[in-house]
């Protein structure tokens, strides 16, 4: 698939160890192409400069930018991992969070700073209920979350 908009990931130098991080968390993750920095470049000669990678069928390019212009990530971008079972979110949610931060409602920040949502595929449908009661019962069991638990959240929605 060529897609049109690819998410771009400005690492300072460890693009490399986070693509291999993302490939062995992610299940269908595979490098399509990586590039290297040549004489004339701005960055060392031979490293790696870019990763094409997919996770999911989304492609992502990752860079080794270097420290200039002091480019940081922040949860103001993020990736939603749209999870069917809490075996997967378990699964993700311990990995992802390995060395990074566990955060309120099933955000988590990895230890290269990328945040990414683990949620249950569920969750959209059921706080986009068209009655209200329902979907707040459910977000106001999400907002008590850490790690997302599709029982509880379930439970709430059916007022058990």
């Amino acid at each position: 698939m060529n897609q049109k908009i690819d998410p771009f990931l400005w690492f300072e130098k460890d693009a490399e160890e986070a693509v291999d991080f993302y490939m062995s968390v992610f299940d269908d993750a595979t490098i399509a192409r990586k590039t290297y920095y040549q004489e004339g470049w701005p960055g060392p000669v031979g490293g790696v400069m870019t990763i094409d990678f997919t996770i999911a069928g989304q492609r992502f390019v990752a860079l080794n930018g270097g420290a200039e212009p002091g480019f940081t990530f922040t949860s103001g971008i993020s990736f939603v991992v749209n999870c069917d079972t809490q075996e997967e979110i378990d699964r993700l949610w311990d990995r992802l969070s390995e060395g990074g931060a566990q955060q309120q409602c099933g955000w988590v920040v990895d230890r290269f700073g990328v945040t990414w949502q683990v949620v249950p595929r569920v969750l959209d449908q059921m706080i986009g209920d068209g009655d209200p009661e329902r979907a707040n019962r459910v977000m106001q069991a999400m907002l008590q979350m850490t790690k997302l638990e599709i029982k509880p959240l379930e439970d709430a929605y059916h007022q058990r």
